[in-house]
């Protein structure tokens, strides 16, 4: 049952997030041009409603990289860790492919495809391979230790509202260089949706850049375990 809240509820998310990049960025809809801070508010409640929904059955990681940090801390059985990493990532292909299906007009119309791709994946505002990949790690890092930290503190803080306030500062602040990936199924399901999908007019995937929205937020999930683990244990 958890693996499967875990597959249910990052679907969801990406759904639910993925349709707001939808709305304020394809041409014609009805949502275009809503700006930065309808995209964070938006991923903001994306997050909340399926933690929400599964908090009690899986605890609603919805992020390998905060099932790696509660791993270390103790939260989570390792023998566990590869089922809801497995979980997650095919909830953000699923996710990715129900976006695309439910803009599919949308996406015929939009020329730019930038755009296209940047609806179902994040991408950097300079690209810099060092510096983007140490915004994705401290956006993570600050996400997994502040649930560790709340989770050990303050439990009754965690809950759908403080874990989505947690989101929403990251993307309305440390958010800007990277478009806050934060979570290695966030990024890389949908972008094997987006190269799976039969969308007009795509351009590559941009593998070249998806290692860093994977890579950055398992190490600063490491991170945030293991200094968590010292400072809240």
């Amino acid at each position: 049952m958890e693996i499967l809240a875990e597959f249910l509820g990052v679907a969801l998310l990406i759904l639910l997030g993925g349709s707001v990049n939808a709305n304020v960025s394809l041409e014609k809809t009805k949502g275009h041009g809503g700006g930065w801070l309808v995209i964070t508010l938006g991923w903001a409640v994306a997050v909340m409603v399926p933690v929400m929904m599964f908090e009690r059955i899986s605890g609603a990681h919805f992020n390998p990289a905060v099932t790696v940090g509660l791993a270390i801390v103790g939260d989570l059985e390792w023998v566990s860790v590869p089922a809801y990493m497995g979980a997650q990532l095919a909830g953000g292909v699923v996710g990715g492919l129900l976006v695309w299906l439910v803009f599919r007009q949308h996406f015929n119309i939009t020329k730019c495809k930038d755009t296209k791709l940047g609806v179902f994946s994040t991408a950097p505002a300079i690209r810099s391979w060092a510096d983007n990949f140490f915004s994705e790690f401290v956006g993570s890092f600050v996400l997994v230790f502040a649930i560790i930290g709340a989770i050990t503190l303050a439990p009754e803080n965690v809950g759908s509202i403080g874990i989505g306030s947690i989101v929403l500062v990251i993307g309305t602040g440390l958010g800007g260089t990277t478009g806050y990936a934060i979570n290695p199924a966030r990024d890389l399901g949908p972008r094997i949706a987006y190269a799976i999908a039969p969308i007009k007019d795509r351009r590559d995937p941009d593998w070249g850049y998806a290692w860093i929205p994977v890579i950055a937020p398992l190490v600063g999930g490491l991170a945030a375990g293991l200094i968590g683990k010292v400072i809240f244990l």
